[in-house]
């Protein structure tokens, strides 16, 4: 081999001469063979592992910076009940579809919140929101198809609840990842907590602290001690596993994890060792009650303060949907009881699947205190069967129980039976017509209908009473005497005094003679409200539901009717001297055996579809109507034979016997 070529295949060998179409790494000076020849250096792979690790960050950069937080929170985030309580206190109902209530963090005991931070992220206040030990083991676990709740820091848990789903996917998990950081750069570190307490889930159909705390212990969370927040807080890891209510297993798991906790929170300065050591028997949790629903008289009850908040605060139908407030009413649980019972035992002897003149027969009812608190009301037999509420129904005629606001009109503001004549004063004494098929009388002469024949007063029964004054017109539910004072007062003067007395202006009936004999509709609740004010001395206050509103702790603007002087004290007391009489020996006969002192009346309308009793004892008083009404036309139906023609159960006799009854069961006072 010539000199030349010699000296190139040395050259080849020593891996000195690099020959043309080959890449620089092909024949290292190391001398590697085979395989590791195609292989890069680990110089080449330190820049690839670092190529790659800025490409990383870069997309990581990239993805936080056009990750925004979402203004709004998800729709369970923000969803809550409205909790509802009787006058004493006592929780009645929540309405929402998620059993959640805010509370302020301020108003979580330090303890419990230690709690939650030892068995949850002993380091939240201390990290940026997330745990990179974390995430790598919630990616370790997502990767080999395990558990991704693990490792998720507080900040990480409350961006799940608040903003994101449930989804156990890479995906979602970068995204709270990312989230959680940027929350945590935006919002202080109790806000995120205050959060996160408020939207987990405790088990029991509860969310957030304040309902845990109700569900498992019947007390506000503020009165937690650290024994029961460090078993709350064992139901964060799962409320299907450690409720103890749920088998003994799960109570195990509940009191391993509780007592853990609870040394956890010694190792975290929460407790003191010696604080830890006053904990050692387990704080068993109150048996699971089942939700408190709309079953009953309650849905009701609901009904009628929701309607009262809406109409008197500045809290709107979508704000109230989104719930978390507390609504404290005037509604009394034992009268509650009291007046449906009543109305159960009233009702026994009807028979609607034998006898048609039973069928769709309905009962209203309202209590309503002298200061115009609703106490108590009856709606029907149950809101789930039956939405519609007789006691706050709109549609029935008052029939003759309207005459005593008549006869309040005539004594407070005379008469006038001349046009342009003086107005002239009536008096209890004042005589009139007490005959059935009495004209109708105006200035001019008689009233004449729209079917051209002269209008005239019947009486029921159609009896005949003669001359008979005022108050026996009242006291015995006469009806001609008290049509022709409605025309001598004037009808437009009479709407008047009755507005004064409650009544709504939609509800009162058209100005004619028929008038003052009751043609308008006022709801148990106004007419209640009205003959309290004849109880009251005069004064008068709009019935009302809802003691006080709050939300978050705090108190919402709640306008509460005012106190108003409707009438004089003299006629107030002339008015229930008359009605005193009805139920000693009159109209309202009866009454007086269950109710001494008591002073009411009953009514009939008209066409005789609806029977009232409205009486006051004491500073209550209460309105009851009876009445017939097809479900499908709505359409009124005459009572006639009700309960087989039996006194006690006619248009008056009913509605007296569930007064009565009501009277008698009711709490004294």
């Amino acid at each position: 081999m010539p000199f030349r070529l010699r000296a190139l295949a040395a050259s080849a060998r020593s891996g000195l001469l690099r020959l043309p179409g080959r890449m620089s790494w092909d024949y290292p000076r190391t001398g590697r063979r085979g395989v590791r020849r195609w292989l890069p250096s680990w110089r080449q792979w330190l820049v690839l592992t670092a190529a790659g690790a800025l490409g990383l960050v870069a997309l990581i950069g990239v993805a936080y910076a056009r990750t925004d937080i979402p203004e709004d929170l998800n729709a369970f985030a923000t969803q809550q009940n409205n909790v509802y309580y009787w006058a004493d206190g006592t929780e009645m109902a929540r309405t929402g579809l998620t059993n959640r209530q805010d509370v302020p963090l301020d108003q979580v005991p330090g303890p419990v919140k230690g709690a939650v931070l030892a068995a949850e992220n002993a380091t939240f206040y201390s990290d940026h929101g997330v745990s990179p030990s974390g995430i790598a083991r919630a990616l370790y676990r997502t990767v080999s198809g395990g558990d991704t709740q693990g490792g998720s820091t507080i900040t990480q848990q409350y961006v799940k609840n608040a903003y994101l789903n449930q989804d156990r996917t890479l995906s979602r998990k970068f995204t709270e990842v990312l989230l959680a950081v940027k929350l945590d750069r935006h919002l202080d570190k109790d806000e995120i907590l205050a959060g996160y307490l408020n939207t987990s889930w405790f088990g029991r159909g509860s969310y957030g602290i304040q309902r845990a705390a109700h569900a498992y212990y019947g007390k506000d969370v503020s009165q937690l001690d650290p024994s029961e927040g460090a078993m709350l807080a064992a139901l964060l890891k799962g409320a299907g596993l450690y409720d103890p209510a749920l088998g003994p297993a799960a109570h195990q798991r509940a009191v391993e994890r509780w007592s853990w906790i609870l040394d956890r929170m010694v190792e975290t300065g929460a407790l003191t060792a010696a604080q830890r050591a006053g904990y050692t028997v387990f704080p068993e949790p109150r048996t699971p009650e089942p939700q408190v629903g709309m079953a009953g008289q309650v849905g009701y009850l609901v009904e009628v303060a929701r309607s009262y908040v809406e109409s008197h605060s500045d809290i709107t139908p979508a704000q109230f949907d989104l719930g978390g407030h507390q609504i404290y009413t005037t509604f009394e649980k034992p009268r509650t009881t009291a007046l449906a019972a009543a109305v159960g035992r009233a009702g026994a002897g009807l028979s609607p699947d034998t006898r048609a003149e039973d069928r769709y027969v309905r009962v209203g009812a309202t209590s309503v205190a002298a200061d115009g608190r609703i106490l108590a009301l009856y709606g029907g037999p149950d809101y789930l069967k039956q939405g519609f509420n007789n006691a706050n129904t709109s549609n029935v005629p008052v029939g003759s129980a309207f005459g005593p606001l008549v006869y309040a009109a005539g004594l407070g503001q005379g008469v006038q039976r001349e046009r342009g004549g003086p107005r002239t004063p009536v008096l209890p004494g004042t005589l009139y017509d007490g005959d059935d098929g009495v004209k109708v009388m105006t200035p001019e002469g008689p009233y004449w209908g729209r079917d051209g024949k002269i209008v005239k007063g019947r009486n029921a029964g159609g009896r005949s009473w003669g001359k008979i004054s005022l108050h026996t017109a009242v006291a015995q539910a006469v009806n001609t005497p008290i049509m022709q004072l409605g025309m001598d007062v004037g009808l437009d003067k009479v709407r008047r005094t009755a507005l004064d007395l409650g009544l709504l202006p939609d509800s009162t009936g058209p100005l004619v003679p028929a008038f003052s004999l009751g043609n308008s509709t006022p709801s148990t609740i106004r007419m209640a409200g009205a003959y309290s004010t004849f109880a009251s001395g005069g004064r008068h206050t709009d019935p009302y539901s809802v003691l006080k509103v709050t939300r978050g702790g705090a108190d919402l603007p709640l306008r509460l009717p005012p106190t108003v002087t409707a009438i004089t004290p003299q006629v107030a007391a002339e008015v229930t001297d008359a009605l005193t009489d009805a139920v000693k020996g009159g109209s309202a006969a009866g009454a007086q055996a269950v109710a001494p002192g008591a002073a009411g009346t009953s009514g009939t309308s008209q066409d005789n579809t609806a029977g009232w009793f409205v009486g006051t004892a004491g500073t209550t008083s209460t309105a009851v109507v009876v009445f017939r009404m097809d479900p499908k036309t709505l359409v009124l139906q005459p009572l006639d034979g009700l309960g087989g023609g039996a006194p006690a159960m006619s248009a008056t006799g009913l509605p007296l016997a569930v007064w009565s009854g009501y009277q008698q069961a009711a709490p004294a006072g």
